[in-house]
């Protein structure tokens, strides 16, 4: 239980700043002001933060970290976890060479959540392309985490404005998602949802909406097969385990009130298809739940923002609402545990 990691009965949640030159320390320093109900941790370079705050005009007002009692906590204030920055930090400007420091802090905060010390991980953007300039393999948070703790198969979900959104494929070209969609991966990325819907979220008996490839879910053929041989297989096996799936729906008409009624969550079968009605909804304020991964982790839904780094122009909606949703899924898993 997290309350075994804090003296006074608070989680103890980890932050990572994400890409230096972005707008990540930004969001965590003015972050780190607000009074959660948790304990938050942030890993970045000390005086990288302390350089963005004087130009924020803000006080990094931030007590120590040690890893090796992450349980004494000091009242009222957020802790920074130490990690050097590889480089100077120039605010909008990337450097591949802080690309292992930005890996070595979600390193950290990574162990520190499998290990009990951490209640969940938070991260803030990072900027792929100079990670994989800096000769780094690099897909991505979610591929990164799930290859960190050893997992085969997790499933990316948007949370905000009143929706959930799943995805069978991530960052894809179009071309690709036919093939990378399977009765396997469907009934994988099911089980994965049914689980953490009940276990993170509480939903007791979580009602899935699932959409259909093509246009007007095939209309039974004649616009494409992959409904008939490869959804509905995987659907019907889901649901002689003991998942209530609905579909495959037509994405057109599937986000309507009267269709999401009752739901608990829509599984996309790409990108660009669930996305933008979420994004639309939420307003700034979506989150990214990575799910599957025997830790709790959540992101923001935006990218490093780098023209705005150290400009104080920013919203910080987004992240404030990853750390209230991880606050949301500790409780769930509490929930979840007790009820097992």
């Amino acid at each position: 239980m997290w309350t075994s990691a804090s003296t006074n009965g608070k989680p103890i949640i980890g932050l990572s700043a994400g890409e230096p030159a972005g707008i990540g320390p930004d969001l965590c320093l003015l972050l780190a002001r607000h009074d959660y109900p948790a304990h938050l941790v942030v890993a970045a370079d000390r005086k990288m933060m302390a350089a963005r705050a004087h130009l924020l005009g803000l006080t990094a007002d931030f007590a120590e970290y040690d890893p090796s009692h992450p349980d004494q906590a000091v009242p009222g204030q957020a802790r920074l976890w130490h990690h050097s920055a590889d480089a100077p930090v120039i605010p909008g400007h990337l450097d591949p060479a802080n690309s292992p420091y930005v890996l070595h802090c979600l390193d950290s905060l990574i162990a520190a959540c499998r290990n009990g010390s951490l209640q969940a991980l938070v991260t803030a953007p990072i900027q792929k392309s100079v990670i994989q300039e800096a000769g780094i393999p690099f897909t991505g948070h979610t591929e990164y985490l799930a290859r960190q703790l050893g997992v085969s198969r997790v499933v990316m979900m948007l949370v905000g404005g009143g929706l959930r959104v799943a995805l069978a494929t991530t960052h894809l070209p179009l071309k690709e998602v036919p093939q990378a969609i399977t009765r396997d991966s469907l009934g994988e990325i099911l089980d994965i949802l049914a689980h953490d819907l009940s276990f993170r979220f509480h939903c007791v008996h979580p009602r899935i909406l699932v959409a259909g490839l093509n246009p007007h879910a095939g209309e039974s053929g004649h616009l494409g097969r992959e409904e008939i041989e490869v959804i509905e297989p995987a659907l019907n096996a889901a649901r002689k385990r003991g998942i209530d799936v609905v579909g495959p729906l037509p994405a057109d008409t599937l986000f309507v009130p009267q269709q999401l009624a009752g739901a608990d969550c829509v599984l996309a079968m790409y990108h660009d298809q669930g996305l933008p009605v979420l994004k639309m909804q939420s307003f700034g304020e979506g989150v990214n739940v990575t799910l599957g991964l025997p830790i709790i982790r959540t992101s923001v839904d935006h990218g490093t923002a780098l023209d705005r780094a150290g400009t104080g122009q920013l919203q910080r909606g987004s992240l404030d609402a990853a750390i209230r949703l991880a606050l949301e899924m500790i409780e769930g898993s509490l929930h979840g545990a007790h009820s097992a």
